[in-house]
């Protein structure tokens, strides 16, 4: 069955492609969860309209990205956090823990999903967190864990 997607489904396409899938998927879970309309001449240049949205939304967000990337690219953002002697943490820092950071710092909110932190931090000193907030764009935010 052919039809139009009115969202993104893992598999199969993005919000307005054109997609031939079988007929009891799109049946029992494609339409009856408003995810896709059954393709007529008519919604196919609907679709177009819809992929041509979805561009440039998709082209505005990755700005927008790229805009807050280069603003948090060069800051160092400082995480307090309790301390033995030799440095090493009690716990440790978590990816809300560098959220509530750059809240209070940077005044930017992100979610804590688009953070990557390779390995605990569990120790004072300098890290890295990989920031993906595009598919395209991802950018390194230091770190700096001090003992308080």
């Amino acid at each position: 069955m052919k039809v139009v997607l009115r969202g993104d489904v893992d598999g199969v396409g993005r919000t307005g492609d054109l997609a031939e899938v079988a007929d009891g998927f799109a049946r029992n879970f494609l339409l009856p969860k408003g995810l896709a309309m059954k393709a007529t001449p008519g919604l196919e240049a609907q679709a177009e309209g819809m992929r041509r949205a979805r561009s440039l939304r998709n082209a505005s967000d990755r700005a927008d990205a790229e805009e807050l990337a280069t603003r948090l690219v060069p800051m160092v953002l400082t995480i307090g956090a309790r301390a033995g002697e030799e440095g090493k943490l009690f716990g440790s820092v978590t990816a809300a823990d560098v959220v509530t950071a750059l809240e209070q710092q940077a005044s930017v909110e992100l979610d804590r999903r688009v953070l990557e932190i390779a390995e605990p931090i569990k120790a004072t000193g300098t890290y890295q967190v990989m920031v993906e907030l595009h598919p395209e764009v991802r950018f390194p935010v230091t770190i700096e864990v001090v003992a308080v």
